[in-house]
């Protein structure tokens, strides 16, 4: 046995690095990023390629929910869309810079909520990224609308990987004003 290590580490001894494994609120955090990566990812690919939402156009779903397909190739609300090809890989970049810093946040978050929150935005970013990278774009899918004294006022259309991001930055920002740190705590 390794004389830098007792019979009781739990280090993972790579090379020389010795890594202990992430901690149980850690590994909420990865679950949550990959689960809503893999949602995000599957819906889409489901939508294109089984339920062929490019060929059905614009299916309403409910009254005020349709689902149909467009081509983001900016970023919220389609903003630098004009970009071109220079633009999505400095987005992709930024995207790239934005992920590894929320990782790092994660890791080193207190709470539950906040590291569950961390991993929702980073599976969001990560599952917009992969459909920048395979397509150029990013596949939304998702329109909400109102129709009130006969006109329609829609919303964007979205994914759910913006969904993801959307409901990790409302439980961040519910952790940061109400949760109360236990080093806080009376």
């Amino acid at each position: 046995m390794d004389p830098r290590f007792r019979g009781d580490d739990t280090a993972i001894g790579i090379g020389d690095v010795a890594m202990t494994p992430p901690s149980p609120l850690l590994r909420s955090g990865i679950l949550t990023a990959v689960i809503a990566l893999l949602l995000d990812q599957a819906s889409k690919l489901w939508l294109l390629y089984v339920f062929d939402i490019g060929r059905r156009g614009a299916v309403a779903v409910t009254p005020f929910f349709d689902l149909v397909l467009a081509w983001n190739t900016g970023i919220s609300y389609g903003w630098f869309s004009q970009s071109g090809p220079t633009g999505q890989a400095i987005l992709i970049a930024v995207k790239a810079v934005a992920v590894v810093a929320l990782a790092i946040w994660m890791a080193k978050s207190q709470t539950r909520l906040a590291t569950v929150a961390l991993g929702l935005i980073i599976g969001g970013a990560i599952g917009n990224a992969i459909d920048r990278f395979a397509w150029g774009a990013v596949v939304d899918f998702a329109l909400l609308h109102v129709d009130i004294g006969g006109k329609t006022y829609n919303w964007y259309v979205f994914n759910l990987a913006d969904v993801a991001i959307v409901a990790g930055v409302a439980a961040l920002l519910y952790d940061s004003f109400f949760i109360v740190p236990a080093a806080k705590a009376p």
